[in-house]
């Protein structure tokens, strides 16, 4: 059963539970107790609403449709179809380094901090099911090749935080901070205009190595500081080259970008990870406010 755990703190309310394999909270500043469990029972259920229908891993939603239609088209719904549009456009703006097609590549990937690494013959047998100009998208119908599989893993999180977000601005005038595993917005500024203060994790640490002060808009986090393969003192990033199967070599292990929004942050973080070790000169030319390790 999904389960929501909610605390009082001096000044707000936080809520928290599992969801999209992370843990999430939601800090509502207000002394009332009803607002509060309204806001976090209602974010909630926006995250495991868009879990649910964006997931890979089931086989009651639209994702699963899609990856099993043999390549015939499907119709998707406005809401796909949104998310759809913005990964096509984030494939040409990143020269087709960001392809929810290369999904696949979980077949032979799993990042657990572990040492095992595919074979190169392995790889090179699922490069042929991965290349989104090979897919045919005329608004409202998506067609695939049989063979292959979307995954909108890479974008579902953030864009679950700022429907969070955009919920609680409509249903109170109270400042609430959404944070889903380390992707983050908050609604309005705090009281005072104080800043929500969040701890700001690492790769190769388990305690917040500083602190982020956000007082509005969002801040999104790419790398692989829980996500990774380590063999002969190398560390593999879950971030994979989706035209050689591999993991993008010599980028920062952490990159957080603050923007307006927690999708346009993590789409900025996710493209400079993707540009390797260019990564810092993708950055300073978007003019954004950034952190890296």
């Amino acid at each position: 059963m999904l389960k929501i755990a909610i605390e009082h703190h001096p000044q707000y309310w936080c809520g928290n539970f599992k969801a999209m394999a992370c843990p999430c909270s939601v800090l509502v500043e207000t002394d009332d107790r009803a607002l509060a469990d309204d806001v976090i029972n209602a974010v909630a259920q926006v995250a495991w609403r868009i879990e649910q229908k964006f997931s890979r891993y089931r086989k009651d939603n639209i994702i699963h449709r899609i990856n099993h239609a043999q390549g015939q088209p499907v119709v998707l719904d406005d809401e796909t179809a949104r998310l759809i549009d913005f990964a096509a456009q984030l494939f040409d703006m990143s020269d087709g380094l960001f392809d929810i097609s290369s999904g696949v590549l979980r077949k032979l990937w799993t990042f657990d901090g572990s040492d095992r690494l595919p074979a190169q013959q392995q790889i090179d047998a699922l490069l042929p099911a991965i290349g989104w100009q090979k897919v045919q998208w005329q608004n409202p119908y998506l067609q695939i090749p049989s063979a292959m599989q979307i995954d909108l893993g890479g974008i579902g999180k953030e864009y679950a935080v700022d429907r969070s977000v955009q919920l609680a601005r409509a249903m109170t005038n109270a400042s609430v901070l959404v944070n889903f595993g380390g992707d983050l917005a908050c609604s309005v500024a705090r009281r005072n205009n104080e800043s929500w203060s969040v701890g700001r994790l690492v790769t190769g640490q388990d305690q917040p190595s500083g602190i982020f002060h956000l007082k509005n808009g969002a801040i999104a986090t790419s790398g692989d500081a829980n996500r990774y393969l380590l063999k002969n003192g190398v560390r593999y990033s879950h971030i994979l080259n989706p035209k050689t199967g591999w993991p993008i070599r010599n980028a920062p292990h952490t990159i957080s970008v603050a923007a307006a929004t927690c999708t346009e942050a993590g789409m900025l973080s996710t493209l400079a990870l993707l540009q390797g070790a260019k990564a810092e000169t993708f950055l300073k030319l978007q003019q954004v406010d950034y952190w890296l390790d």
